[in-house]
């Protein structure tokens, strides 16, 4: 066989047959190469658009959450005024007036003692908690500190006196209890403190 110049091929050469270690292989592992990268990367990204997607279901299933919780919390804030009134109105009156009142006056006080108890149930439907927090130990927190009082009786840092409940709405705190701080008393051991003393006894 020969070429277009007549003249024969090498033995075993073909027209169109590359040398050993030409181009045409170089080519071909740069472009599987190439190829493995682009589609590493590919994968790489893929992975990383799942992980952000499933971030972002968990956020928005957290902020979901939160919104049915903590989404009456101004209107509940407002209504805790009402049950304040509530209270007063009630307090106004001591058992001794209660008892001298005649039929309809009671009556009246029995429905604003009922409207209360309505109040405070649909508040706990909600998920509104109102806590008194007497002789547990200042935190300032869940309390806010309206003066101190002095009472040797109890341990210093305690609240001696609750002047108006606190309400916790969820885990968060609606309003915090207006407490008086008790001092002259003996010092509030803390809670690690008395338990290892308990296990020495």
């Amino acid at each position: 066989m020969t070429d277009a110049t007549g003249r024969p091929f090498a033995d075993g050469a073909v027209a169109g047959d590359a040398a050993p270690g030409s181009d045409e292989g170089k080519r071909v592992a740069d472009l599987i190469e190439a190829l493995t990268k682009e589609s590493a990367d590919y994968k790489d990204k893929l992975l990383r658009t799942l992980a952000d997607m499933e971030n972002l279901r968990r956020r928005t299933e957290r902020e979901i959450a939160d919104s049915r919780t903590y989404g009456i919390s101004n209107f509940a804030r407002d209504i805790l005024a009402v049950a304040d009134n509530m209270e007063r109105a009630l307090g106004a009156l001591d058992k001794e007036l209660r008892e001298k009142a005649d039929g309809s006056t009671k009556a009246l006080l029995d429905g604003v003692e009922l409207t209360e108890r309505e109040l405070m149930k649909v508040l706990e439907k909600h998920g509104v908690k109102r806590f008194e927090p007497l002789g547990e130990k200042f935190d300032p927190n869940v309390h806010q500190a309206m003066f101190e009082l002095p009472d040797p009786s109890r341990p210093a840092g305690t609240v001696a006196q609750v002047v108006q409940p606190g309400y916790m709405i969820g885990e968060r705190v609606l309003r915090p209890a207006m407490v008086a701080v008790a001092k002259g008393g003996p010092k509030l051991v803390p809670e690690s403190q008395s338990t290892n003393d308990n296990a020495d006894a």
